[in-house]
């Protein structure tokens, strides 16, 4: 089961409900620093962006950990945190490349998106459906139908005349 959370930027509206009901169910209070989605809003525009931990296959942070404590997890395809081993060091902090890591000060402990062990909780509580829990293969056929429509579309209106 190869499962990721995709994110549709246009359905999102910046209410930010996934980071209540985040918050709420890793550390028992609503409070949107701790939690591992972050809705990022423009506020001169519209637009709204949630961001969490993209559970990369070689991920920056797996590689930097000195103590080992972030490892891939196969079962639920995700980077997995063992906080027995975390040495609060935030080296993963600073590699990741979608800034989806964060740092519990009070604990001395790094946090990320776990997935909700294969149930994540702000993609059933987003009422836009702007978050979906979708299956990477499937999505990855999409996206390559989509590309493959945007070029046929491109080739028909004489916009590109690719040299193959």
């Amino acid at each position: 089961m190869n499962k990721v959370i995709l994110i549709n930027c246009e359905k999102c509206v910046g209410c930010r409900t996934c980071e209540m009901v985040c918050s709420l169910s890793h550390d028992k209070k609503i409070d949107p620093y701790h939690s591992r989605i972050k809705v990022i809003k423009w506020e001169d525009t519209v637009h709204s962006v949630p961001l969490n931990c993209r559970q990369c296959e070689d991920a920056p942070c797996v590689q930097i950990c000195p103590a080992e404590a972030i490892t891939r997890e196969e079962k639920f395809s995700r980077t997995h945190i063992d906080y027995e081993k975390c040495i609060g060091c935030r080296s993963c902090i600073y590699v990741c490349p979608f800034g989806a890591m964060a740092f519990n000060s009070a604990e001395k402990k790094v946090f990320k998106c776990d997935l909700c062990e294969g149930d994540p909780l702000c993609v059933k509580f987003c009422a836009y459906s702007a978050l979906e829990y979708v299956d990477a293969e499937e999505l990855n056929k999409e996206r390559q139908l989509d590309a493959a429509e945007k070029i046929f579309e491109l080739r028909v209106h004489e916009k590109i005349n690719p040299q193959f």
